[in-house]
């Protein structure tokens, strides 16, 4: 009797491109290959870093490592508020999260304008935060 070979579990694909840094900036950019021009995206830091936690903070209560937003902001040392901001962004439709992490968006969306309450169904969510960009340009 032979004994099954393990299947592999996991595979690992190595993607060569460079980070260019500017102020308040990073920008990735792919190598060029024939016909294909490079794309390079520019993603805004502070928005990355918050739906990177966003996303992670509702992992962890997902998982049951913590039983409650109480139990998560005692052991993350965080703010019970912010918290609950940043777990409103994991409702944003996934069109809209890639976009703004691509630098794709139609309209320029900040942080600050995602932190404002918006509708959670997903068809809706375009026409808010298009609007209340549109308010905060008109602030300033």
């Amino acid at each position: 009797m032979v004994a099954a070979q393990p299947q592999a579990s996991s595979i690992t694909t190595r993607v060569l491109l460079a980070i260019r840094r500017k102020p308040g900036w990073k920008t990735v950019v792919t190598p060029v290959h024939e016909g294909v021009p490079a794309v390079a995206t520019r993603a805004e830091p502070a928005l990355v870093k918050a739906l990177v936690r966003a996303f992670r903070y509702h992992r962890l209560l997902d998982e049951g490592r913590y039983a409650s937003i109480s139990e998560t902001t005692e052991a993350e040392r965080i703010e019970r508020g912010y918290l609950g901001t940043l777990l409103r962004l994991t409702l944003l439709a996934p069109d809209i999260v890639e976009a703004n992490v691509d630098r794709r968006h139609s309209v320029e969306v900040r942080l600050p304008g995602l932190l404002e309450p918006f509708p959670i169904e997903w068809q809706l969510q375009p026409a808010t935060l298009a609007q209340a960009a549109c308010d905060m340009l008109a602030r300033t």
